[in-house]
């Protein structure tokens, strides 16, 4: 099934319209705050919850888990993956540049010694990650490099990835009673 058939260009030309008329008759339409909690249980794991959804989070067992649920970076790989999906199906329907099928599949390098503390020289993130997407359609490779183009400028997942973001971290304390 193509990934921007008739119906679904037709929905993403209505969602961008919309957004943009929306933001044009108020530009704080487009502030938009999105919300994350997590939870805490066995060894490493912990339940996050995304507004209505619970995802599941672990570690393999050489970094402490029981490899039950993907890991952190795992999901940061899913997170960029599905970001740039996002962003192709809508700036190629922005474009208007055809695209029947979109896949993608990343990896990212990752050097355990920054994450434990054994060598404070290493970051404790990716090192690199690579992104392959891989598009099916009948226009020319220039019209999908100009597609890349705009994806790679305007992908949120890519843009925190690329760009440094203020991160403020509050720690609460509270006094459990045995």
């Amino acid at each position: 099934m193509p990934a921007t058939g008739t119906a679904s260009a037709s929905h993403l030309s209505s969602v961008i319209t919309a957004t943009s008329d929306a933001v044009s008759h108020n530009p704080s339409n487009a502030q938009v705050v999105f919300r994350a909690s997590a939870q805490a249980h066995d060894a490493v794991a912990s339940t996050v919850t995304l507004g209505k959804y619970r995802v599941e989070v672990d570690e393999p067992p050489a970094l402490g888990g029981d490899n039950a649920a993907a890991n952190p970076v795992e999901y940061y790989l899913a997170s960029l993956l599905s970001c740039q999906v996002v962003t192709y199906r809508f700036w190629a329907d922005k474009l208007g540049i055809r695209v029947d099928d979109i896949s993608a599949r990343a990896e990212g390098d990752l050097d355990v010694r920054g994450f434990f503390g054994f060598d404070e020289s290493v970051r404790a993130g990716f090192g690199e990650v690579r992104v392959v997407v891989t598009l099916t359609g009948p226009e020319s490779r220039e019209r999908y490099l100009e597609l890349q183009e705009a994806v790679d400028a305007h992908c949120p997942v890519l843009d925190l990835t690329r760009n440094q973001t203020p991160v403020q971290t509050v720690v609460e304390t509270l006094t459990s009673e045995n």
